[in-house]
């Protein structure tokens, strides 16, 4: 193979998604083109409304699927927490890369982290994960939604609708964004457990085989541990965008594997919050041993509670 077509949306941040696996790419295997063929998802065309009240799973990846199907393209380079934990026939994960920092962050011109945060501020996001995990802890904040690219999101900020916002720190530090605003604060995990695969890249490939060979330089064992176990998790309890989950595999340094996780309300009102420590020669099994944990604690009631409050007060 000569050429290899990447299909992408049109973001900044997917562009320099697509870009940074292109270049990887053409390094690893001389003589080797690859191109970049530009989209826009449902996800990105529709923009005044939440992405649960749309449909969640795929909003950001369908058409590239679909293209990939018609054999316009090998190769999709996702955020691998907007992937769907199954695919269309003929089209696989082909590979999982080296992630970049797991945590949330919050940004705000005037505060400097969620505790400088005054009563009733107003903070931006429409992950109900992200609302669930913030009002835990702050229930006196006020959570409005905020769609729309990197860019789009911090000019709001800016613009003063907002006194802080909630981003992925990974898509921030990507983009070199870090001082575009006064404040940017990672937020540790022990506060709010990321998305299942924050962080890490997902290519997603056409089932043929030359191309999954070509993807295989870019696999990172690591990081495949920890997403394996966290899409096995919340395969397990079928959730996606449109409730709230938190879920977060770290391997240590001594070869242990600890899972923590997170389920609740969108107010923060009921959680159920669980960890599991093993190895990492186990971590095929633990997703699933840490949600039957849960769901044994109701986590599936609480889940379905979650959704129905979700799609008719907030979205």
């Amino acid at each position: 193979m000569k050429k290899l077509i990447i299909a992408t949306r049109g973001s900044k941040l997917a562009l320099w998604q697509s870009e940074h696996i292109k270049a990887l790419l053409e390094e690893a295997h001389p003589g080797l083109s690859v191109e970049l063929k530009v989209m826009k998802t449902k996800g990105d065309i529709i923009l005044d409304t939440p992405l649960a009240k749309i449909g969640g799973k795929g909003l950001f990846t369908k058409e590239l699927e679909d293209a990939m199907l018609r054999k316009e393209a090998h190769i999709a380079v996702h955020s691998l927490k907007d992937v769907p934990t199954e695919f269309p026939d003929g089209l696989v994960l082909g590979v999982i890369t080296k992630r970049e920092d797991v945590r949330d962050a919050l940004l705000s011109e005037k505060y400097a982290d969620i505790d400088a945060l005054p009563e009733g501020a107003v903070v931006g996001t429409t992950s109900l994960r992200r609302r669930m995990q913030i009002l835990a802890a702050r229930p006196d904040l006020k959570i409005k939604n905020l769609r729309g690219n990197v860019n789009t999101r911090l000019r709001k900020l800016k613009e003063g609708e907002y006194d802080a916002i909630i981003l992925a720190s990974a898509g921030i530090n990507r983009l070199g964004l870090q001082d575009e605003v006064r404040h940017f604060t990672p937020i540790s995990t022990t506060l709010m457990i990321p998305a299942m695969g924050q962080a890490a890249l997902g290519i997603e490939s056409v089932d043929d085989a030359e191309v999954l060979e070509m993807l295989s330089v870019l696999r990172d064992d690591e990081a495949e541990i920890e997403t394996t176990v966290e899409r096995d998790f919340v395969t397990v309890l079928q959730g996606g965008c449109q409730v709230p989950i938190g879920v977060n595999a770290r391997l240590g340094a001594d070869d242990s594997l600890q899972v923590r996780a997170i389920v609740g309300l969108p107010d923060g009102s009921e959680l159920i919050r669980e960890k599991l420590v093993a190895s990492r020669n186990d971590y095929k099994a633990m997703g699933k041993e840490l949600a039957d944990i849960m769901i044994e604690a109701g986590a599936v009631k609480l889940l379905k509670r979650a959704e129905e409050i979700a799609l008719k007060e907030i979205l």
